[in-house]
């Protein structure tokens, strides 16, 4: 593989007609990289990073697949005794329909069926935010993705995602084979790092968008997190 520039293959799960069943344990492994690798911890540093001293707060998850990113942060926030609000908007009604499920989430979350540009918030939420979401994209798409961000939240936003690294892939890649039990994240894991993005790409991005005062920090492992902060 080589990684010196993005790939624009796409992922199985960017496709039509995927069961339920097959979602679901895809979103059950997804979740479990995400906590055995750091990847909630990330977005919890990101959100962190955006609320300052506040005990109130709206948060909005572009793509939030089956909830895991928010069900992370309401944790968190139980544990600081801040009071939060949560939106979670993705596309596949299928991915809705796992995030339901989480007790976590029941009452104090209002989900959306919708691609997210559809959406116009009667109240902005104050953080919105995309984990592992970016690198879905064109590099043109994402500008579009990011000021949508910036003009629907009322404190910034953040990012998190993938560094498109050669350890990064085949080690996700061995781990899957091994370990996972799902097509779909055998396939889409090492794939979806190489339509990853590297820090200098992320700043043209950003650059090209006209987005200033961001934040660009990498994360172990092999992740980028991006904060954006009105001023």
């Amino acid at each position: 593989m080589n990684l010196s520039k993005r790939s624009y293959q796409k992922e199985l799960l960017d496709g039509d007609h995927i069961s339920l069943d097959d979602i679901k344990q895809n979103m059950e492994e997804l979740n479990t990289i995400n906590t055995l690798l750091g990847g909630h911890a990330i977005t919890i540093k990101g959100f962190e990073a955006l609320i300052d001293d506040r005990k109130k707060i709206t948060v909005c998850e572009i793509g939030c697949g089956g909830g895991d990113n928010l069900t992370a942060i309401v944790k968190w926030c139980s544990k600081k005794n801040i009071e939060v609000s949560c939106i979670g908007i993705d596309m596949k009604p299928e991915c809705i329909d796992v995030a339901q499920k989480r007790e976590q989430l029941s009452g104090i979350t209002q989900w959306i069926v919708s691609d997210y540009v559809q959406e116009q918030f009667e109240k902005k939420p104050d953080i919105i935010f995309s984990s592992l979401f970016c690198h879905h994209f064109t590099e043109q798409e994402l500008m579009q993705q990011l000021n949508w961000m910036r003009s629907n939240c009322t404190l910034g936003f953040f990012i998190n995602d993938l560094h498109r690294n050669r350890i990064a892939y085949y080690s996700i890649q061995i781990l899957t084979k091994l370990f996972s039990n799902s097509y779909l994240v055998k396939n889409d894991a090492p794939l979806s790092v190489a339509r990853g993005f590297l820090k200098n790409e992320w700043k043209t991005i950003f650059e090209k968008a006209g987005i200033g005062k961001v934040s660009i920090q990498w994360k172990w492992a092999f992740r980028h997190l991006i904060v954006y902060t009105h001023g």
